[in-house]
């Protein structure tokens, strides 16, 4: 009985616009961090295999209407730089929240936090403290959002490699081992130990990514 007269009520409220459905939210959201990567580790399958992770996401949740792009750069001739994929904002994750309304406030002082920096389904993702740590985001990005120069692999070869090769990463939880700057950056803590799916566990993620909708 009481689960029935609960579910008369959230219904009631809804049909009433007092509590809005989880998906219509989420209709709105346009930033995410994934809730799983492709399982290759950093191999997403190249820039364009990130950006479909992100829309298939993005879709299962009823956002898939907008342009998703990953937060990801590349290095070598036909350098990309992560900033320039991913709109002018401003950017809402699935609650609705502003995490930064340019560009430049994303690169500065943004609002990404552990409680912010949700998932396309509007979870929090495991931070320092949790079992297991998943707050390594795959970024291969400096902190002003642009490509490491050519020579140190920072992008497991573009995006491409589960063996050899190191990625940048960055800390959703903005939250390290250490009270640093790189402890408490989103986007370039620490290089991968490795490409592998198990390299990246190893060291505090799950072969994770920021999306972004560039409208």
């Amino acid at each position: 009985m009481t689960t029935r007269i609960h579910s008369t009520t959230v219904a009631m409220l809804l049909a009433c616009g007092i509590v809005a459905p989880a998906q219509a939210q989420q209709s709105d959201m346009s930033f995410f961090v994934t809730s799983a990567g492709p399982g290759k580790g950093a191999d997403l399958g190249g820039l364009a295999g990130a950006d479909t992770q992100c829309k298939t996401l993005a879709t299962a949740v009823g956002a898939g209407a907008k342009n998703w792009h990953a937060y990801l750069s590349t290095q070598g001739p036909d350098a990309v730089n992560a900033k320039d994929r991913i709109g002018k904002g401003p950017w809402k994750n699935a609650k609705g929240v502003v995490i930064a309304t340019d560009v430049a406030q994303l690169h500065g002082d943004n609002n990404l936090t552990k409680q912010t920096a949700l998932t396309e389904k509007g979870d929090i993702v495991n931070g320092v403290g949790d079992r297991p740590t998943m707050h390594d985001m795959l970024t291969g990005t400096q902190a002003d959002g642009t490509a490491f120069p050519s020579g140190e692999d920072r992008t497991c070869k573009n995006w491409t490699s589960s063996d050899e090769g190191s990625a940048m990463l960055g800390h959703s939880d903005r939250t390290g081992l250490n009270d640093n700057p790189p402890s408490h950056s989103w986007n370039t803590s620490h290089p991968s130990r490795g490409c592998s799916q198990q390299g990246l566990i190893s060291t505090g993620g799950n072969g994770l990514f920021y999306c972004f909708a560039a409208e």
